[in-house]
């Protein structure tokens, strides 16, 4: 055990409070953290003649009694530490009323129905309501929240039937990715006998009197949330009959570890099958649903080109592609044939990012990046009559999708300080109407948001979105929250948070960059930042730091960096890396042991996109950046609150778990090392708005306390 003690200033509390600048520098009062006793055993790893000690592997069994007792204890610490903030409340407070505001999804078309979800402001989930037409009265559909005191069940609505009588709907449980399939009557509101259980990443795809999912046999007991995933396996269900009863559809016995991924055409003739080693390229198969007993057959064998089947008439495919095309382009092909040589290019390939293609009303609608900000493109199927959508601004849009007869679509746009607005789009006029906008509690005009370009280490250009008050003075002085993620082929496009008003409100800056390893810039750029260019990833972020050090909009002792998942594994490298650099550091939910994170649930569909310690020289590249094995000890790390949860069974906590006990054994600096465990969650997707009003609250709550900066919010 290990003791930090602190000299309390009560001098300064009354300063905190009276203060009106936010950017002036204080002396908080240091709180008092003691640490739990965190067992080590004797393991130690041969990894092709390195030896790798693990010594909190028995961290890695979450069920276990003394790992529950170990939760507990750091819990408690943690709690303990957050409740001497003496404004965690007070930013709880503006934060609920920031949050406050009804949210409501673009409507779905279904028949004479629109679908939509709604939260009217601090519904722990949002509800999902129905209505007959555009001006109908909504009704309620389904409500997660009558399903669950706690507010930890999570539904959506995952295919609709081709007649629009049946949707099929899912429900997950505290925060776990596995999801029970249920179907309901959209006339009569009725919920069938149907239960579909073990079901993770698929939809319900709809053809004839069922549809398809994809789903894993049932785990053992007691190893739900952390066994290996395997046998990810595509079926069909018919309408009232038993999960038992049905259809094997597709499966791989010889290769378990991959997923299968199906879609229906909206004319019901082909079924898609996209088969993946894990996030980066798939295989393609078309089923013909018009022709009896017929095969799957392969539009591209081989995981080197990712291929997205748009939509299908006439014996034709249109098929987004990344083949010959890094930035993607569109073509069509025939059925019969499913010859690349006789391919005609509908969409050609260009300087920016073919994000995606949907289709609606009987157009094509092309989303670009440019810039890391969506333009949107309507033309007809062959890409003809091209022209652009006017969008509200520099932004994030999405959308423009609906079945050949649907004339009025949805769409909506949203930015740093703008909250999503919704808008219709009429296919016949080409012309747009908002159809909803958020009331705010707050003006957006008070803030500016700007992208700028910085040089990483190797001298490659990276673009940055930086927000912050209107007119602040660059003095080096702001408490600045430097979020990224670079990673997946994912991209990170301009959006609204009401919890980054609590940052920009007190002076603070927000910045995000466009790292390499994600998709802003196509292909090259994920590939620049994956495998052995991992590395490139981190350069990009720390360069990202000092550039905002440079600029004058911060310092050090001010700056914070954040991400989850993918982008908590960046902030614990970058946090070994360069500890001296950055005052506050949030891992989320991150792949934090590098050489192990393979064997848990599906993690092994990461090898594509980190490599695996099995091979020689992965391993040797992950090693050199993997967090857990890279703290060292009698080293001062950056105040630091790593955040996971129980349910989390996609990145296991063990990750957590091993890198908290290690990172507070290896610390010696007065910054306090934490993990907030949350009980009753997941990843993150379907946390209720309780539980992200507090964790919220308490992040901002660490982050001002460690940089020594006041907040203009009342306190006692």
């Amino acid at each position: 055990m290990r003791i930090i003690l602190l000299l309390v200033t009560i001098g300064c509390l009354f300063s905190c409070s009276e203060s009106e600048e936010s950017s002036e520098t204080i002396e908080n009062p240091t709180i008092e953290v003691e640490y739990p006793e965190s067992k080590k055993q004797q393991i130690v790893d041969d990894y092709h003649g390195t030896q790798v000690e693990d010594p909190y592997r028995w961290l890695e069994i979450d069920t276990a009694e003394e790992v529950e007792d170990w939760v507990k204890r750091q819990n408690k610490v943690t709690y303990d530490y957050l409740e001497q903030i003496p404004y965690t409340d007070d930013i709880a407070e503006r934060y609920e009323e920031l949050y406050n505001y009804p949210k409501l999804s673009s409507p779905y078309k279904a028949g004479e129905y629109y679908f939509f979800y709604k939260n009217d402001g601090l519904q722990n989930q949002a509800v999902i309501y129905r209505q007959k037409g555009l001006d109908g009265e909504p009704e309620v559909f389904i409500d997660p929240n009558a399903m669950n005191e706690e507010g930890t069940t999570a539904v959506s609505l995952v295919g609709f039937s081709e007649d629009y009588k049946y949707v099929t709907y899912s429900v997950q449980e505290a925060g776990s990715d596995w999801q029970t399939f249920y179907i309901k009557e959209v006339a009569t509101g009725e919920t069938l006998d149907d239960e579909l259980r073990w079901v993770k990443f698929s939809g319900a795809s709809w053809a004839g009197d069922g549809f398809y999912y994809s789903r894993y046999p049932a785990p053992e007991s007691g190893q739900e949330y952390s066994a290996a995933n395997q046998g990810h396996a595509v079926y069909y269900h018919k309408v009232g009959q038993n999960q038992e009863e049905d259809r094997l559809v597709y499966n791989d016995p010889e290769n378990p570890q991959r997923y299968h991924f199906v879609s229906v055409t909206e004319d019901r003739k082909v079924l898609s099958l996209q088969a993946s080693t894990g996030t980066d390229g798939y295989e393609t198969y078309i089923k013909e649903l018009d022709q009896e007993d017929s095969e799957f057959r392969p539009l591209q064998k081989g995981f080197d080109y990712k291929n997205t089947i748009v939509h299908h008439a006439d014996g034709m495919l249109w098929v987004k592609t990344n083949r010959e095309a890094d930035n993607y382009r569109l073509v069509k092909i025939e059925v019969e044939s499913l010859s690349w040589e006789d391919a005609k290019e509908i969409i050609p390939t260009s300087e920016h990012l073919l994000s995606s293609v949907n289709t609606g009303g009987g157009r094509l609608f092309a989303n670009y990046l440019e810039k890391a900000s969506n333009h949107i493109y309507v033309m007809d199927y062959d890409g003809s009559n091209r022209k652009e959508i006017e969008l509200p601004g520099i932004g994030s849009a999405g959308g423009f999708s609906g079945r050949e007869e649907t004339q009025t679509l949805f769409y909506t746009f949203t930015s740093f300080t703008r909250p999503p607005s919704i808008f219709t789009y009429d296919v016949e006029s080409g012309e747009s109407e908002l159809f909803y906008a958020t009331e705010l509690n707050f003006d957006p005009d008070d803030f500016v948001e700007r992208q700028v370009t910085y040089k990483s280490n190797d001298g490659t250009p990276v673009t940055m979105f930086v927000v912050h008050k209107k007119g602040l003075e660059l003095d080096g002085t702001h408490p600045t929250y430097l979020y990224g993620y670079g990673g997946f082929n994912i991209s990170l496009t301009p959006s609204f948070s009401s919890s980054r008003l609590v940052l920009l409100e007190n002076d603070g800056v927000f910045a995000m960059p466009n790292l390499r390893g994600g998709g802003e810039y196509g292909e090259e750029w994920h590939k620049a930042g994956m495998l052995k260019e991992k590395q490139n990833v981190f350069d990009d972020f720390i360069a990202a730091a000092d550039y905002l050090i440079e600029e004058n909009y911060t310092q050090s002792s001010k700056l914070a960096i954040a991400g989850g998942s993918n982008g908590g594994l960046l902030v614990g490298a970058c946090m070994t890396q360069r500890p001296d650099l950055f005052a506050v550091a949030f891992p989320a939910v991150g792949v934090l042991d590098m050489l192990r994170y393979h064997k848990f649930t599906v993690g092994w569909g990461w090898i594509p996109e980190y490599g695996s310690s099995e091979d020689s020289s992965d391993f040797h590249n992950l090693y050199s950046y993997s967090p857990l094995h890279q703290l060292k000890d009698s080293t001062s790390y950056p105040a630091t609150m790593i955040t996971t949860a129980d349910h989390d069974d996609r990145v296991v906590p063990a990750h957590s778990f091993k890198f908290a006990a290690r990172l507070q054994e290896a610390h010696v600096g007065e910054e306090p090392v934490l993990i907030r465990i949350e009980v009753d969650a997941g990843h993150g997707a379907g946390k209720p708005t309780s539980k992200i009003i507090q964790e919220q609250a308490e992040k901002w709550a660490f982050l001002f306390y460690n940089t020594d900066t006041p907040i203009r919010y009342d306190y006692d």
